[in-house]
């Protein structure tokens, strides 16, 4: 099960970093074709804006597999460890919740007004809009590996 964690991990991060490099790609050469060309490319923010979408979605993810979300310690870290699991058990489960509300609105959400042609590049909305199923379902399969690993390991019956 640590494999499939870690690729999907690798996963995550690689198409996060994708994104980001998507978005600054093409804002550098909207930069350069307005003010050294004077030929805006027209297509440009709507562009890095969808990219910024699909990279938060798969950050999102990525942050909360890697555990390094935001968090109140200053509030759990008061309690005793017995309560702090319990608290991190309730974070996974609410997320696991999030993750299935995420990819459902997400789903209405296209479903809607996914046949809207976007104005710049001139494709569906509907790629745009399923960012948020997608990064629904990341969300998922992320809480789901951190509860696996909440589960209790079965013994063997011999010495360790």
């Amino acid at each position: 099960m640590q494999r499939a964690e870690n690729a999907f991990r690798r996963l995550l991060a690689g198409l996060s970093g994708f994104s980001i490099l998507v978005v600054f790609g093409v804002v550098f050469a909207g930069s350069v074709s307005r003010y050294l060309f004077s030929a805006p490319l027209q297509w440009s923010e709507e562009v890095a804006k969808y990219a910024m979408i699909y990279g938060t979605m798969f950050g999102m993810a990525f942050a909360y597999l890697q555990g390094t979300q935001i968090t109140f310690s200053i509030f759990i870290d008061a309690f005793p460890a017995a309560i702090r699991r319990k608290f991190g058990v309730g974070v996974d489960l609410a997320t696991f919740i999030l993750g299935g509300i995420l990819v459902y609105a997400g789903l209405i959400f296209a479903a809607k007004r996914g046949g809207i042609v976007a104005s710049g590049i001139g494709i569906p909305m509907y790629w745009a809009q399923i960012a948020m199923t997608i990064g629904g379902g990341c969300l998922l399969i992320a809480a789901l590996f951190r509860l696996i690993a909440l589960r209790p390991k079965k013994s063997t019956g011999g010495e360790a």
